[in-house]
């Protein structure tokens, strides 16, 4: 009996042992090969780990981390082998002493078996009811105390609830918690839009020019803003908006008119009012941009729409922005 349980103890920790060994390996492996794996993949953030910044913390951070595992590995293992040899000396005392083994119940199980309060098999004859139908008995278990508690904690917190949120009105509710969080975000706006200069566009001085960083972010506002969905990206025009390449137009084709027209928009007609969503130099960038598509005549451009104005002399970047609060 004693060869059979010091093989039984051998046999376990060599199976601890190799666990314990792959779970190192593992380990080691995630971190050796990180870096590597890092490397291989896409410029990004982790691109070049060793030269950023940040690398060194990372670097202490990931080891802690590592180390943190180790040592809660190592000690649950040792708990465990600890528990192997304080079972086999019980087992061996019991065997001298001649009495039966009885295994010691952890404080887990102990713990366990109070929190749901479950009756062992042997004893539900004590609850048996004496109830039955088709192989199926009644027995008189009472709720599990977790269950109990959760019950009894969910009406405490609810009379709570209602005590300060309803009747004393300490706490906001979740709407008007809602409405103070806008009310505060529309303040923060107001306070940032104050401190910051507002550029206005003065329409009676506006003349276009072709500046190169003025009808790059027009184009850029135009394809973000969707006026695209309306006149195509080329400007050529589909069902719903007219071609912006030709010489026809039908709010007029001054860069005035289309500054307004932009601005204000048609709304009768589906064109928004775009002012009120971007800021007056985008307007104009984008005013300006619409005006260099004339002239070039996309394929299956739509036909022209409204009146023929002739094209406006090209003058010299102007500074038509001033600020203002």
């Amino acid at each position: 009996m004693k060869s059979t349980n010091a093989q039984d103890m051998n046999t376990r920790l060599v199976n601890h042992r190799n666990l314990f060994r792959v779970t190192l390996s593992i380990i080691l492996f995630v971190l050796i090969g990180f870096p590597a794996s890092a490397q291989d993949a896409p410029k990004s953030f982790m691109d070049d780990p060793v030269n950023h910044p940040m690398a060194p913390l990372y670097l202490v951070t990931g080891l802690l981390f590592v180390t943190l595992i180790l040592v809660m590995v190592v000690a649950v293992y040792m708990l465990r082998i600890l528990n192997l040899f304080v079972k086999q000396a019980e087992e061996e005392r019991a065997k001298r002493l001649g009495i039966p083994y009885a295994p010691t119940v952890s404080w887990w199980s102990k713990m366990w078996d109070e929190f749901n309060a479950s009756v062992p098999l042997s004893q539900e004859k004590d609850i048996d009811l004496g109830h039955e139908y088709d192989g199926i008995r009644e027995l008189d278990n009472h709720l599990p105390p977790w269950w109990k508690g959760i019950l009894y904690g969910s009406m405490i917190w609810a009379v709570i609830y209602l005590f300060v949120y309803h009747f004393m009105g300490s706490l906001p509710l979740s709407g008007d918690e809602y409405q103070n969080e806008l009310a505060t975000a529309a303040e923060q706006i107001r306070a940032y839009q104050a401190s910051q200069p507002v550029a206005t566009i003065d329409e009676n001085t506006l003349a276009y020019s072709p500046d190169a960083a003025i009808l790059a972010n027009g184009k850029k506002v135009f394809v973000s803003n969707n006026c695209q969905q309306c006149h195509r990206a080329d400007g050529g025009g589909n069902a719903i908006g007219p071609n912006l390449t030709d010489q026809y137009w039908i709010h007029g084709g001054t860069i005035k008119n289309l500054f307004q027209t932009i601005n204000k928009g048609v709304v009768e007609k589906g064109m928004p009012a775009w002012g009120k969503v971007m800021s007056p130099s985008d307007v104009r960038d984008v005013a300006f941009y619409v005006m260099s598509l004339q002239g070039t005549n996309p394929p299956d451009a739509k036909k022209p729409q409204g009146n023929l104005v002739a094209p406006e002399a090209t003058v010299a970047p102007a500074d038509s922005t001033k600020g203002g609060k």
